[in-house]
């Protein structure tokens, strides 16, 4: 049993194509903008919509976006079992809050909030 492919209509367009028609020359390049050009009118000189609200004008500076700088929490602790769950918003930041006021990583303190769990709510079997 042999299969025949369905005809995409490329037969003519195939038969005729001459890869030696091609040009050697590379593309040419976008001229640079001038030197003292700012961001603002290069992305107008080529096109870019800014998503900015019409009447607010940008400072051009990356401080214009609103940023929370965290600590950083990475350490070499020999914990290597990933544990991820679903919580509240300020339930985290609560968590963040107390290991960042105690110096923890985010381990440590998980480590710390079962030890504690332990000690008020003993097994009892």
């Amino acid at each position: 049993m042999s299969s025949t492919r369905t005809d995409l209509g490329f037969g003519s367009e195939l038969d005729s194509f001459d890869p030696s028609s091609w040009s050697d020359s590379p593309a040419k390049p976008l001229p640079a903008p001038p030197e003292k050009a700012t961001r603002r009118k290069v992305a107008e000189a080529v096109g870019f919509q800014s998503r900015e609200a019409p009447g607010k004008a940008a400072s051009g500076t990356l401080s214009a976006f609103p940023t929370t700088i965290r600590p950083d929490r990475r350490r070499r602790t020999g914990r290597n079992a990933q544990f991820n769950l679903k919580a509240r918003p300020e339930t985290i930041e609560a968590f963040c809050r107390i290991a960042d006021q105690q110096g923890w990583g985010l381990g440590e303190t998980l480590e710390q909030a079962v030890f504690l769990l332990e000690r008020e709510h003993p097994k009892t079997t």
